[in-house]
């Protein structure tokens, strides 16, 4: 350790090595996904879902500690098992929906354990870069919650597309995407708010030691950019395209801006001014 308390370089080095090695597997299988059809297709899901909570948890672990890690994954994966099994119950927060039986491996109340990790994977980048980005605690949750609105503007037709679920609700959907409700949206918005506000608790309880940040911004960068380009050239949502890419464009273009205008740093011991 140095004076000022930050890890000394080589060990920042291999902090990063260590939280970068399922974030580059998690790329790799993403890229094989539009390949994969039927069955390989629904392993190959299931492997990004592991692979990305996994990303999440590992840096969780080494830059903030092992508990703090657990109590990340407890907030979010149990807030969304808890909203997954009500949604499909009842129809409350989302709209009413099922999920595909025996795709996606064992099933609880008909909710594939699988989507609870769905939502630490997908939601601790967006976490991160709102932590960025956000100027004060309200700031860091309104913009976590819009992120994974952005996230989802992704996710949900890809998968409904997919057949993984299927929306069975009289609400108005978004133009192009008549088959998702808007309250599904509202609904994550809702169920999000509640998670990140909890995390900007339980944030307090162990410091942000800033190392390996760049992973996850870099996971954050490849989610919105990648899955742009997948659902526009290969998988032939562009609709979703477009509206995925504005949705996470509210944190992406800021954060672009602020590393180029080098307001916001990725490194331990740098600075910004943002």
């Amino acid at each position: 350790m140095t004076r000022t308390g930050w890890p000394t370089t080589s060990k920042t080095g291999r902090v990063t090595l260590v939280a970068a090695a399922p974030a580059v597997l998690l790329v790799l299988v993403q890229i094989a996904y539009p390949l994969a059809h039927g069955v390989a297709r629904d392993r190959v899901t299931v492997v990004v879902v592991l692979l990305s909570a996994g990303a999440a948890l590992v840096h969780a672990a080494v830059t903030r500690g092992a508990r703090w890690a657990a109590g990340f994954l407890m907030i979010v994966s149990g807030i969304g098992l808890v909203a997954e099994v009500l949604g499909t119950a009842t129809g409350f927060p989302f709209g009413s929906y099922d999920y595909a039986s025996g795709r996606l491996g064992p099933e609880l109340l008909g909710v594939p354990l699988v989507v609870p990790l769905a939502w630490t994977g997908g939601l601790y980048p967006v976490w991160v870069v709102a932590g960025l980005l956000g100027r004060s605690a309200a700031g860091r949750v309104s913009l976590t919650a819009a992120g994974a609105v952005g996230w989802d503007l992704f996710l949900d037709p890809q998968m409904v597309a997919d057949g993984q679920w299927v929306w069975r609700s009289p609400i108005a959907g978004l133009p192009g995407l008549a088959q998702i409700p808007v309250s599904n949206y509202l609904g994550w918005f809702a169920v999000v708010l509640v998670m990140a506000g909890l995390l900007e608790w339980w944030d307090r309880t162990a410091p942000d030691s800033g190392a390996a940040r760049v992973v996850p911004v870099a996971v954050f960068l490849w989610t919105w950019l990648g899955s742009a380009l997948a659902h526009a050239v290969f998988l032939g949502l562009p609709v979703s395209a477009v509206y995925g890419c504005c949705g996470l464009g509210v944190l992406g273009i800021p954060l672009v801006r602020g590393l180029r205008a080098r307001r916001i740093t990725l490194w331990p011991g740098t600075h910004g001014t943002m």
